[in-house]
């Protein structure tokens, strides 16, 4: 049984539609959805990404990663202290290494402080720091939310959206461990 095509672009021959995805072998019958979604995330992950440098990098802090932008406003969000297990888990980072590395470069940098209490240690954002996450906001809101114009409706959509993207990544992170355990 063919892949149901869920896509609007149509074949050269101007065929019936034909799903827009990078692993054509990937395409299951039941849900050629779900390739398409798997595609449209690397293209949204990867625009993201160069987004959250560039609007950074505008904001005044260059040379960071995507994970380095994150774990900057991460650490910055309620202004309350982070370990760095918090951090990885709000995250779902799996890998702490990289966001410990993330952090000593953003400490390098002064954007970022630790503290030890008792045995372990928290990260907050320093003044410094705060004022790059502000500069960010500001260009975040000229540059991205102007461009958006969003309405109601839109609002609601993108709400919605965010509602399925925290649906379908517990739903990887269960494959994830299923195919850990094969």
């Amino acid at each position: 049984m063919p892949a149901k095509p869920a896509a609007k672009a149509t074949s050269p021959r101007g065929a019936e539609p034909v799903p827009i995805v990078s692993s054509a072998h990937l395409v299951s019958a039941r849900s050629a959805e779900m390739s398409e979604f798997e595609f449209g995330l690397i293209v949204a992950g990867n625009a993201f990404h160069r987004w959250v440098v560039h609007c950074m990098s505008a904001a005044g802090l260059k040379d960071l990663t995507p994970l380095d932008v994150v774990v900057l406003h991460h650490v910055t969000h309620r202004a309350r202290d982070k370990r760095l297990a918090d951090i990885c888990f709000i995250m779902n980072v799996e890998d702490t290494h990289l966001v410990n590395y993330a952090l000593k470069k953003l400490q390098t940098l002064g954007v970022v402080a630790s503290q030890k209490n008792g045995k372990e240690v928290t990260y907050a954002a320093t003044d410094t720091g705060r004022a790059y996450v502000q500069r960010y906001r500001e260009i975040r809101e000229s540059c991205l939310i102007d461009a958006l114009n969003a309405d109601d409706a839109l609002n609601r959509d993108i709400g919605e959206l965010a509602r399925l993207l925290r649906v379908l990544s517990g739903m990887y992170d269960q494959a994830a461990r299923s195919a850990a355990s094969l």
